[in-house]
């Protein structure tokens, strides 16, 4: 957040390196929330597109994945890279 600026975020942001799984590419997460999420991947992505992915989870339950929908708020690139933040709009959760 920016001096000066309100804190835009719903829910609290978790730190994390997760697997990301795209239509046609693969990522890493950054943070998540139970709104949002920011990933790094080698794939498109732009502002505004509607997007599919899933993040693999280590639970004590044992692997689990959780499935979203989502909107794309922003696509940053960095080299060979691009860091995407994703609004989550439909998420469900199920064993791997």
């Amino acid at each position: 957040m920016t001096a000066g600026q309100p804190e835009k975020r719903r829910d609290q942001r978790v730190i994390t390196t997760l697997p990301v799984f795209l239509e046609n590419a693969t990522g890493v997460t950054r943070d998540v929330s139970a709104s949002g999420v920011y990933f790094w991947t080698d794939g498109m992505c732009a502002p505004g597109e509607d997007i599919s992915f899933s993040i693999e989870l280590q639970t004590a339950g044992g692997r689990m994945i959780r499935k979203c929908q989502g909107e794309v708020l922003r696509a940053e690139p960095r080299g060979t890279h691009v860091g995407v933040a994703v609004r989550i709009t439909e998420s469900a959760t199920e064993p791997a």
